[in-house]
């Protein structure tokens, strides 16, 4: 599995399986935590509801087992330079550290546990203080790890004990700093300057240069000369494993209702610690999305993966919302696909992206093939048709084609009574199907059908409807609207979102990412307005309804 940028629906341990050893530069695990008793109740997945039941059922041993099996993998797609940071609170983070990290990554790989103070306290606790830290365990793969150290800016008392100096022509702030060597026996450095003898740090020469340009001073005669360290050239004070600075997310544009959703300073500071710009960063919990959007804006690749179609889905649009022109495009990976989106990709995307995920290797000549669109391991070619009720006259151009592809293979397949070619398409019709079975009976020249349902699975998006009511006026220019949006699907409906300024040249950039009910109250000036909202189903699949408001003297839908 390349190590593109990819959203993937599924078990992150089956998926896992799948990547390329020493592939991945870093990987941020936020598990769900040995505690689930709110968790399942906020969740609206039962996908993931169920997953909870299982996990737990066998107490702290169980989970145990469950998150080691994939930290194994994690540890094997790493990159030797490659490091770990796992997320987890108090229930089981003794048993986390010992049983599995220190056992997989080694305690010598053990770099620190990071704590994160994420809320103020609240509440009372009778017998105990109260609890309002998670710990960040991070592991190396090696000892050749990449790491970037980070700055805290100095805090206000620090800058007014130690920078008490503004140079009057510049407005520059400085400190004064020691230059006296604490090394005693140094010949070559000990010498008089400005009247006074010293071991200094630096030699005669690069003092004297120093002195020229002003950045050693002497602040009376016989005064010990410093060194000037202006402000703005500092880069701080260097960051600790006690992260008091970063707290939980709040209500505000960051927001997204998600429930156990990080900050994203917490993941950009772990990913700017941890790898360079280009590397790729995983997520296997990647719940509302947050390591992916991080990782987009700081131009790093990035695998998310979750088996929650609410978790992918909101990734999916929090990325949408914030792409713009310079943005990476992203694969989505669903269980199932949406026929309609498939039947209207664009043609020769749609037959790479088949070919590859029959098992085959694409054409990418794309002109003077044959009509050929990729060929099978065993090099047997493969004919895609991005249509319904395929005909017999693509059986006998197929045919003719394959004999001139190669036909010294087609003659090998032919005697040993193998496929001399594959037609995948949406559906076949009568002909090709009867020219198929008499090519087989009649000449023993087998041509392999193959329908696109049976390489992926395909289904029906879901639809949606939305009722518009007008709330009593408030203001005499404001109009109070009710949308009430109703989606259906067999597979059941996860939930809505809303973009209130809907462009379809920019894409859907939702403002209210997750609703559950499908129900939206907002205000709106008078003007014209483009709503949308998107309903997602059970299986991953949305469908977009746009709403056209005039709001003048009454609301009018056009």
């Amino acid at each position: 599995m390349q190590t593109v940028n990819k959203l993937i629906l599924g078990d992150n341990l089956e998926i896992l399986k799948q990547i390329d050893s020493e592939s991945i530069d870093l990987i941020y695990l936020d598990p769900p935590f040995f505690s689930n008793r709110n968790y399942e109740v906020i969740w609206g997945d039962e996908g993931e509801i169920r997953s909870f039941v299982d996990r737990w059922s066998g107490g702290m041993d169980h989970y145990i087992s469950w998150l080691k099996e994939r930290v194994g993998q994690m540890h094997r797609v790493l990159k030797n330079t490659g490091s770990v940071f796992l997320h987890c609170d108090w229930h089981a983070d003794a048993y986390i550290r010992v049983d599995i990290l220190d056992k997989i990554f080694g305690p010598n790989n053990f770099r620190n546990e990071i704590i994160w103070k994420r809320t103020n306290s609240k509440g009372l606790a009778f017998t105990r203080m109260p609890q309002n830290h998670d710990s960040i365990f991070y592991y190396s793969k090696s000892e050749k790890v990449t790491f970037n150290l980070q700055y805290l800016p100095h805090g206000e008392k620090y800058l007014s004990d130690f920078y008490k100096y503004t140079e009057p022509e510049t407005g520059r702030i400085y400190r004064l700093a020691d230059l006296t060597n604490p090394n005693k026996d140094r010949p070559n450095l000990t010498y008089e300057f400005l009247g006074v003898t010293r071991v200094w740090r630096w030699t005669r020469e690069r003092m004297e240069e120093a002195y020229k340009k002003g950045i050693v001073v002497q602040s009376k005669p016989g005064a010990v000369p410093a060194l000037k360290r202006y402000l703005d050239e500092q880069e701080g004070t260097p960051l600790d494993d006690c992260w008091l600075d970063i707290i939980n997310v709040q209500s505000g544009k960051e927001k997204i209702g998600y429930p156990t959703q990080k900050p994203e300073s917490l993941i950009e500071r772990i990913i700017l610690m941890a790898s360079n710009e280009g590397d790729t960063i995983m997520d296997p919990f990647i719940g509302g999305g947050t390591t992916a959007a991080v990782a987009d804006k700081l131009n790093r690749r990035w695998i998310g993966i979750d088996q929650s179609v609410q978790a992918i889905k909101v990734t999916e649009f929090r990325l949408n919302q914030q792409q713009d022109l310079f943005s990476q495009p992203f694969i989505l990976q669903l269980h199932k696909y949406d026929y309609d989106t498939l039947r209207n990709k664009n043609a020769f995307a749609f037959e790479a992206w088949i070919v590859e995920q029959y098992g085959g290797t694409a054409n990418i000549k794309q002109r003077s093939d044959l009509g050929l669109d990729g060929k099978t391991k065993e090099g047997a070619p493969i004919q895609v048709k991005r249509s319904d009720n395929v005909g017999r006259n693509v059986i006998d151009n197929f045919l003719s084609a394959v004999k001139r592809f190669d036909h010294k293979l087609f003659d090998k397949n032919h005697t040993e009574g193998k496929p001399v070619g594959y037609i995948i398409a949406f559906s076949f019709g009568k002909g090709a199907i009867e020219e198929v079975a008499r090519l087989k009976n009649k000449e023993n020249i087998i041509i392999k059908l193959v329908e696109v349902q049976d390489i992926v699975p395909i289904a029906k998006k879901p639809s949606i409807t939305v009722e518009v009511n007008e709330l009593p006026r408030d203001k005499k220019n404001i109009r109070e609207i009710e949308l009430i949006a109703k989606g259906n699907s067999p597979a059941g409906i996860e939930f809505y979102s809303w973009d209130w300024d809907y462009d379809a040249q920019k894409g859907f950039k939702p403002e209210v990412i997750i609703d559950k009910q499908g129900k939206q109250i907002q205000k709106f000036k008078p003007g014209q307005h483009n709503i949308a909202v998107k309903v997602v189903d059970n299986d991953g699949l949305d469908n977009i309804e746009v709403i056209k408001l005039k709001v003048n003297g009454e609301v009018e839908r056009t």
